[in-house]
């Protein structure tokens, strides 16, 4: 079983040395940053489980990380113990009001630094049904946000998006680069959505390749076009570049016959309530995947929005 990974984010190397060394006694994973630049670097690539992190350093401040760290979709729930110094009430509701979600007063005490640490964790597991690549919300969420949508009857679109050519990419580099296609495209999805959704707009990440985004059917077209448009145009920097150059790459189908496979693309499958009425989740996804069929038989970076009636 994977330990949990704890970013200690300090400019003292004697407080990050009492840090790891409690934290390692009690089987977690820890990693160091001295200072708020280098800790927002490492976050990126490290995904850490929980952040501890100091108030007061150079470059930038523990209230700054927060609050950079919150405004990103893809971080926003990752857990932050602030490290305040003693009777210090204002860093306390400064690191509060940026995002932390709890805060521990230095000097500190081992067994309450290890207990603070398990309760976090315990809750976030608990509470946050997110993918765990993303931390966009998972299915359970996405379920309930699509029932409630549908019961209250308003003109909605929901686009199901999914990769083509994924399979022999991970096959190809590996599923550390297949995560960092993964994680890319949520971002391209969640810019797109910022510059042409609404504020109301909702992204889940099924699990794999696959997403669900709910829109509206004004919007849905203009979303669409974008993504395909990012995903054609960063998809070949994907690639190690002798790929670029032929551009395909060699693999096994699911037949495990040898076959050239061209770059990542997507297809973007978009049910409405606009020409009929839909009452049931299983309904729309049931169309969706209808959709999804018929595109993948279309080649990819395509949409398609069902316009039939019932």
């Amino acid at each position: 079983m994977a330990r949990e990974r704890i970013l200690v984010v300090d400019d003292e190397p004697d407080i990050r040395d009492i840090l790891r060394l409690t934290l390692e006694a009690e089987g977690y994973e820890v990693h160091e940053a001295a200072d708020g630049e280098e800790a927002v670097q490492m976050v990126q690539r490290l995904n850490p489980h929980l952040i501890l992190l100091d108030f007061k350093m150079p470059r930038l401040e523990g209230p700054e990380v927060c609050r950079f760290l919150k405004k990103d979709i893809l971080l926003q729930h990752l857990p932050i113990i602030l490290l305040t110094s003693r009777g210090e009430l204002t860093d306390k509701i400064q690191g509060i009001e940026a995002g932390a979600d709890d805060y521990l007063v230095k000097p500190f005490e081992p067994t309450e630094l290890v207990a603070r640490v398990r309760m976090i964790l315990r809750r976030t597991a608990r509470s946050l049904d997110a993918n765990p690549l993303t931390k966009l919300p998972g299915n359970v969420s996405i379920l309930e946000e699509l029932q409630s949508r549908l019961s209250r009857k308003k003109p909605l679109a929901v686009c199901y998006l999914d990769l083509d050519n994924f399979k022999a990419f991970n096959d190809t580099y590996g599923f550390e680069r297949g995560d960092e296609v993964i994680k890319a495209v949520a971002r391209v999805l969640l810019m797109t959505l910022r510059e042409f959704g609404t504020a109301e707009d909702f992204l889940g990440h099924i699990g794999g390749d696959d997403f669900v985004l709910i829109t509206l059917p004004a919007t849905a077209q203009k979303i669409s076009e974008q993504i395909t448009s990012e995903v054609a145009r960063m998809a070949p920097h994907f690639y190690d570049q002798a790929h670029q150059k032929q551009g395909f790459i060699e693999a096994q189908d699911r037949d495990r016959h040898a076959r050239r496979f061209p770059f990542l693309t997507i297809s973007i499958a978009v049910v409405t309530n606009i020409q009929r009425p839909l009452k049931h989740v299983a309904e729309v996804a049931q169309i969706g995947a209808e959709l999804k069929e018929w595109l993948k038989n279309q080649g990819g970076n395509r949409w398609v929005i069902d316009r039939r009636g019932e």
